[in-house]
């Protein structure tokens, strides 16, 4: 009797195991066929916006026949979703009046809504996502609205409304520096910069203000600012900055001023170097060796035969090299007091293979 019971209990928990596997799978097959259906769904939806946005480049406006298709599946949110990242997508790909066009359908359908929208969100890549495509539209109109998220918790929102400020107004929406905090990343600055397409008359004194920032970033940003407008105005200033705290900012400083030399450029950089940390130091040999000016040989020969820095020996060996100093580098190798390591950079300076 015990092993009758044993034997229909272990029967019904198979039909039991059997019956869950069974709907697991009718389960999985389900979802899979709606994954399908969305998918082919989404490919189509793709195809018909390819296609208004090929016809929308290629026709005239006038041209252009009235699409009731089209406009009934603009109603559908997951269809407008997807039409304003393929334009988007699609005005990153051209230029001139191809790019206009995409715009005008931006603009034609509404999408400058589903945009903002994404601001109104509480996820970070939203948010961006919202900022990116009203920058890339051109949405001036937005600007109120994105400027609000420059002092935005994350990174990524806040890099994307400085971008967006400055992309939309151009230099009077480096505003921001002012009272930036965070560190500007090398990318960004790069960013920023391509946006900038010219210098108001009145801008000095926003620069000026910008060089004296808390923020190094800041003044780093600036300075190459000053290198892409070659602001000789602001040259002492540089010289200023060959003090700062940060080494970075020296460095880059050491750069401006080559950008925005005078005669006494490399003079002054002669009379700077011995205070400077090494990696200022390595700056200003690279500099020296860029100017060709022989009012550096003495300083550069000094360095190569007694700094203690290998990388300060090769820099100014090659600066030697760039300044017709070959002879002299020549006699270095054929001393017999010169150190092997000495010999060795040398040799690495004339292009000569070390043996």
């Amino acid at each position: 009797m015990l092993l009758t019971t044993s034997v229909h209990f272990l029967f019904l928990v198979f039909l039991g195991m059997l019956s869950l596997v069974l709907v697991l799978i009718i389960i999985v097959l389900f979802y899979s066929f709606l994954q399908y259906r969305e998918g082919m769904r989404v490919s189509g939806w793709i195809k018909i916006i390819d296609a208004k946005i090929s016809e929308a480049i290629v026709y005239d406006e006038q041209e252009l026949s009235s699409d009731i298709h089209f406009k009934k599946l603009a109603d559908n949110s997951s269809f407008r979703k997807l039409f304003l990242n393929k334009l988007v997508d699609s005005e990153k790909k051209f230029s001139g009046s191809a790019k206009e066009r995409i715009k005008d359908l931006f603009k034609q359908y509404g999408l400058y809504r589903e945009a903002m929208h994404k601001l109104e969100q509480k996820k970070t890549y939203l948010i961006a996502g919202g900022i990116q495509e009203l920058t890339v539209m051109d949405s001036k109109e937005a600007i109120p609205k994105i400027a609000s998220f420059l002092s935005h918790s994350s990174e990524q929102v806040y890099q994307e409304a400085q971008y967006a400020m400055v992309s939309l107004k151009g230099f009077d929406g480096l505003g921001f520096l002012s009272t930036a905090s965070g560190k500007i990343s090398e990318w960004q600055q790069l960013r920023l910069l391509l946006s900038v397409t010219k210098i108001p008359d009145d801008s000095e004194a926003a620069i000026e203000s910008w060089l004296k920032s808390n923020n190094a970033s800041v003044i780093i940003f600036t300075l190459k600012l000053l290198r892409k407008f070659q602001l000789l105005s602001f040259y002492s200033m540089v010289i200023s900055l060959m003090e700062h705290s940060s080494v970075e900012v020296r460095a880059q400083a050491v750069q401006t001023l080559l950008s925005l030399e005078n005669p006494s450029t490399i003079l002054q950089l002669i009379e700077m170097y011995s205070g400077q940390p090494v990696e200022v130091k390595l700056e200003i040999l690279r500099v020296m060796k860029i100017s060709k000016d022989k009012a550096c040989v003495d300083l550069l020969k000094e360095e190569l035969e007694n700094s203690p820095v290998s990388g300060i020996k090769v820099q100014a060996a090659e600066a030697l090299f760039s300044l017709g100093q070959q002879e002299y580098l020549w006699k270095l190798i054929q001393d017999e007091s010169s150190s092997e390591e000495l010999i060795q950079i040398v040799k690495y300076a004339l292009q000569e293979k070390v043996c």
